[in-house]
C-alpha cells in the first residue's frame, strides 16, 4: 500500500469514528428520519396530484400522501446529511490546517471527506428508503433510493464548504436549514403553487425529486434527472473542496525585512 493510500484510509477511518461519534447526527437518523415520514403518512390525504416530469413531459397522477412521503424524505436526508458534513468540517478545520501545515496531503484529507460522505449518504438513504416502503410500494425501490443518495451527496458537499467558510457553527446550521426547507418546499406541489413553475429548475435537489418520483409511480429510467443531479453535486464539491483548500492552505507568511533607521549625515538618527 502506498504512503498516499495509506493516509487517505487513515483520514477516512477518523472521519468515520468522528460522524459515529456525533450523537444529534445518529439521533437524526435514528428518531428524527421515520417520525417526518410518519407524521407526513398521517397527515397528508390520499388525494391524486398532478406532477410533471420535465425531461419527458409525462404528468403523473400521484397520491399525494405517498408523493409528501418521497418530499420529507428529501428534505430528511439533506438535513442530516448537510448538518454531519458541516459539523464535521467546522469542528476539525483548525486541526485539519494543523496536518497540512504539518506536511499531510490535502488530497488525501479531502479525498476522506468524500469517502465519508459516500459512506453515511448510502446507510441515510438506504434507511430512509426502507421506511418509506413501509407505507407503500414504489414501483423502482433501488432508483429511489439512488435519487435520494444523489440529493444527500449534494447537500453534504455543500455542507463541507459551508464548514470551510464560515466561522460561525449557528450560521452554518441556519443556511443548511433553510436552503432544504425552502427547495423541497417550492418543489412540492401540495405546499407550492410554483412547484410547475420554470424556477424549479434552479434548485439544489430539483434533478433529485424528477428521478425520486418518476421512481416511485413509473417504470421509467430518470436519466436526466439523475444528470441534473450529477450536476449539482459536482459544482457543490468543487466549491467545497476549493473552500477546503483555502481553509487548510499554510497561514505563515514570508519573512519581510523591516529598514532599520541609520544615522543621517549630520550624525544623528533619522526623525520619523
Amino acid at each position: 500500500m502506498s504512503e498516499n493510500v495509506r493516509l487517505f484510509v487513515f483520514a477516512t477511518r477518523y472521519g468515520l469514528i468522528e460522524h459515529a461519534r456525533n450523537r444529534f447526527a445518529m439521533l437524526l437518523v435514528a428518531v428524527f428520519l421515520p417520525i417526518l415520514i410518519t407524521v407526513v403518512s398521517v397527515a397528508i390525504t390520499d388525494i391524486e396530484v398532478p406532477f410533471r416530469l420535465r425531461d419527458t413531459g409525462l404528468v403523473l397522477r400521484a397520491n399525494g400522501n405517498e408523493l409528501a412521503q418521497i418530499s420529507g424524505a428529501l428534505m430528511a436526508v439533506c438535513l442530516i446529511i448537510g448538518f454531519m458534513m458541516f459539523a464535521a468540517t467546522f469542528s476539525s478545520g483548525e486541526f485539519d490546517r494543523r496536518l497540512s501545515m504539518a506536511g499531510y496531503p490535502r488530497v488525501a484529507l479531502g479525498s476522506a471527506k468524500i469517502a465519508c460522505l459516500v459512506v453515511a449518504s448510502v446507510v441515510v438513504c438506504v434507511y430512509a428508503t426502507a421506511i418509506v416502503c413501509c407505507y407503500w410500494s414504489p414501483r423502482q425501490p433501488v432508483l429511489l433510493a439512488a435519487a435520494l443518495f444523489g440529493a444527500a451527496m449534494t447537500y453534504g458537499a455543500l455542507g463541507v464548504a459551508l464548514g470551510a467558510l464560515l466561522r460561525r457553527e449557528v450560521e452554518g446550521m441556519f443556511a443548511i436549514a433553510m436552503i432544504s426547507c425552502f427547495d423541497m418546499a417550492v418543489q412540492n406541489p401540495i405546499a407550492s403553487a410554483g412547484a410547475d413553475s420554470d424556477f424549479v429548475r434552479w434548485l439544489p435537489s430539483y434533478g433529485a425529486m424528477q428521478a425520486s418520483t418518476a421512481a416511485g409511480f413509473s417504470d421509467a429510467t430518470p436519466f436526466a434527472g439523475f444528470a441534473v443531479q450529477l450536476a449539482w453535486f459536482t459544482a457543490s464539491v468543487l466549491v467545497g473542496l476549493v473552500a477546503f483548500h483555502r481553509r487548510t492552505r499554510s497561514s505563515l507568511r514570508p519573512t519581510m525585512w523591516v529598514r532599520i533607521p541609520g544615522p543621517t549625515r549630520s550624525g544623528h538618527p533619522a526623525k520619523h
